[in-house]
């Protein structure tokens, strides 16, 4: 089977958030699949093209006709002795030579241009997939631009849209249309929500099937709460709507090999180099080291979608009246920098707070952490809770989208599940959560030490996922 794949990052190679992480892994976890085939095109942005450590090689190159415009369009290859997964690079200055990857005031049509020459450069490349796979708003133009444009070309292909996170749409005024798309007014109820071009919208009502990356979050996007201003096209397309779960990778989150950490462990090593790993932290933060309080934790993105706000409602009472220690790591909302870094200075040796973001630093906080908040408002997946599992660290999260779909309640009586939860989107429920995972910390050492190394061993790979995609796109063949 031949795929190609379309999407705005993908680490090594340019990552921003956890859609880097998935266009990373999901790629290679299909081309491990027998008789597979798999091209990625990415944007070939100004920090790709001076990374002397990314070689490549020129394919193609011609200009392409964008509404009125007459584009270059440059197309170049990873060097790599991957056959049965390519790498490509849509090249333009005027379009990619920022220093800014996202948040251009021509965004639209930055992104317009690349999910029309994706298309161009598989025609000149003679690259004729059977599925189409686009992620997110930046390349939700490419369904549309296929069946208006190149649908003659590319005979029975197939096309899926996948939703990393509804809440960015991608918006463009209503001339978008003609003056960058370049198409008519036949397309015009395609394309529009409320009096706006919407990418995403265009994708869902035009591609052959939408997933997104977690059960519960396929079935919250349908409704008013969650589904914001596309809940209707989403209910209206929801016969070929999915959810199926990200994974993460195994080698590259692995805390017996992770060369970030000061101290190395597995599932088997767990209590004993928890307790060297938290205390190597707590010198490197300045935090107390004469201490036996549990190191509570979050790495996130201080947004209020993130439930930063609950955070900050109960970290008073955490830091004055419970016997426990807290680490954050991340960057943000001006109001929740200032917030946490405050709290840090009137608490030290208790608390610590680093604003900004340091990948290694992230991975030594997971590894010394002995329970992770994650009180998101929406998460549409969410690769946090998973790392912290997988680096021992308990996870106690709002029960919405992917964390609902991962982190099962934990029960007392029988032992079973991941983490702690809660129902309700306030700060009384979610201190409450956190009360009864350091309760057990406190009180049932054996079974906590049962509930990390189980957590521990779990199999978050991209086995799994893999397969549920290509379940999909054979059923799209089969139709």
């Amino acid at each position: 089977m031949r795929i190609a794949m379309a999407a705005a990052e993908a680490a090594p190679f340019l990552k921003t958030g956890g859609l880097g992480d998935v266009m990373e892994a999901l790629p290679q976890a299909l081309a491990e699949q027998k008789n597979m085939e798999i091209c990625l095109f990415l944007p070939y942005y100004k920090t790709i093209k001076q990374n002397e450590n990314i070689p490549v090689e020129q394919v193609c190159e011609f200009t392409m006709d964008l509404g009125w415009r007459k584009s270059y369009v440059g197309v170049l290859k990873l060097k790599s002795p991957k056959r049965k997964l390519r790498v490509y690079f849509i090249d333009n200055n005027d379009y990619f030579w920022r220093d800014s990857i996202y948040g251009c005031v021509d965004d639209g049509e930055r992104f317009a241009f690349y999910s029309k020459a994706v298309l161009e450069a598989m025609d000149r490349m003679d690259f004729r997939p059977e599925i189409l796979h686009c992620h997110d708003w930046q390349a939700s133009l490419v369904p549309l631009f296929y069946h208006s444009m190149f649908e003659d070309k590319f005979p029975g292909m197939k096309t899926v849209l996948t939703i990393h996170n509804l809440e960015y749409q991608g918006w463009a005024k209503p001339d978008f249309l003609g003056n960058v798309m370049g198409l008519g007014e036949e397309y015009r109820d395609v394309v529009t929500c409320g009096d706006s071009v919407n990418f995403l919208k265009t994708a869902i009502a035009t591609a052959d099937a939408v997933t997104t990356v977690s059960r519960t979050y396929a079935e919250e996007i349908t409704t008013p709460w969650f589904g914001q201003n596309l809940c209707i096209i989403l209910q209206q397309e929801r016969a070929k709507l999915t959810g199926i779960v990200n994974g993460i990778s195994m080698q590259r989150f692995d805390p017996s090999t992770d060369p970030t950490l000061t101290v190395r462990f597995n599932a088997d090593e767990y209590p004993e180099k928890k307790a060297l790993a938290k205390e190597a932290l707590r010198k490197e933060l300045g935090l107390e080291t004469d201490t036996r309080a549990p190191i509570l934790a979050i790495v996130s993105r201080l947004a209020g979608h993130k439930g930063i706000d609950l955070l900050c409602y109960i970290s008073e009472t955490l830091m004055r009246d419970r016997d426990v220690q807290f680490v954050i790591c991340g960057s943000g909302e001006a109001q929740y920098e200032k917030q946490l870094a405050s709290l840090a200075e009137r608490y030290p040796g208790k608390c610590a707070a680093y604003i900004g973001f340091a990948p290694s630093l992230a991975n030594r906080i997971y590894a010394a952490a002995d329970i992770y908040l994650m009180p998101s408002r929406s998460e549409p997946c969410g690769l946090s809770q998973l790392i912290s599992m997988r680096y021992g660290a308990i996870p106690v999260v709002n029960s919405v989208g992917g964390l609902k779909d991962t982190v099962e309640p934990y029960n007392e009586v029988t032992g079973e599940g991941r983490g702690f939860t809660f129902q309700s989107y306030n700060g009384e429920d979610f201190l409450n959560a956190v009360d009864r995972a350091c309760e057990l910390y406190w009180d049932k050492p054996a079974e906590w030490t049962a509930l990390v190394q189980r957590n521990m061993r779990l199999d978050f790979s991209w086995k799994q996922p893999a397969q549920e995609y290509m379940n999909l796109y054979r059923s799209l063949l089969a139709e």
